[in-house]
């Protein structure tokens, strides 16, 4: 059967043929779109996680190194800490040791220092009698002080020393000063002349009469008067009121020539 097709049927199925063909191939394009646009989206995410995990990584390591850094630092701080600790520990036993040597020189020593001023009382009496008051002053002190726990053994050694310098110098100077003397049994205020330990003589303040102390008697003995002009210059010179020079004094005999 023949048929015969006008020419409008002719073009519709033509344009119908024609979608179909374009619609068949363009699914597939769309398919291949949509999953390239799917891949690249998977593709972003996955470097998203990449991303992440390696400044997850980098701040580990950096957490790692700076754990590192620490436990090196202590680690230092501990072995400079125990030999601080070890180094205490021996001058700790230096101070036991050191406290235990000073008991028993405490133990020592403080009957030394007691025999020390009990000698040096005795070497008072039995010196010429120059600053009694002063000297026995000073030695009644240092026993009083030798009794209080409050003081140092070094401070209370320092202060008898003190006091063997003080009487050492005496024998190496001159001395002017008032004192009071028992004269034909009066008691009378008079110049004291000391030069060293050697000579102990006074003057009466009038200038008229002069004596000697006598260690041997114990005593003080009358000068003749030739005497008093030279006493009374030593006496300036003791004072600073003159200047050095040459006075003349009696000198007792040593004792052993006696």
């Amino acid at each position: 059967m023949n048929i015969i097709m006008n020419p409008y049927f002719r073009s519709c199925l033509f344009l119908l043929f024609m979608t179909g063909t374009a619609q068949a191939a363009t699914d597939p394009l769309q398919r291949t779109i949509k999953e390239k646009l799917e891949a690249q989206k998977d593709a972003q995410a996955a470097q998203v996680n990449v991303d992440t995990f390696a400044e997850e990584t980098r701040d580990l390591l950096y957490e790692y190194k700076t754990a590192l850094n620490r436990t090196e630092s202590l680690k230092v701080y501990n072995d400079q800490l125990e030999k601080h600790v070890s180094k205490q520990k021996k001058t700790l036993a230096s101070l036991q040791k050191q406290l235990e040597n000073l008991e028993v020189t405490q133990r020592d020593f403080v009957p030394f220092m007691l025999r020390m001023v009990d000698a040096l009382g005795k070497f008072v009496a039995l010196d010429i009698p120059f600053l009694s008051n002063e000297r026995n002053a000073r030695i009644n002190l240092i026993k009083e002080m030798m009794d209080r726990p409050d003081m140092s053994l070094p401070d209370k050694y320092r202060r008898i020393m003190e006091a063997y310098q003080i009487e050492m110098e005496y024998g190496r100077t001159i001395e002017a000063y008032n004192d009071m003397v028992s004269i034909n049994d009066q008691t009378q205020t008079v110049d004291i002349l000391r030069v060293g330990r050697l000579v102990l003589v006074y003057l009466t303040l009038d200038g008229k009469t002069s004596g000697i102390w006598d260690k041997g008697k114990k005593t003080w003995d009358p000068l003749p008067d030739e005497y008093n002009r030279s006493i009374a210059q030593g006496l300036k010179i003791a004072r600073r009121q003159s200047p050095p020079e040459l006075f003349k004094l009696p000198v007792p005999a040593p004792e052993n020539a006696k």
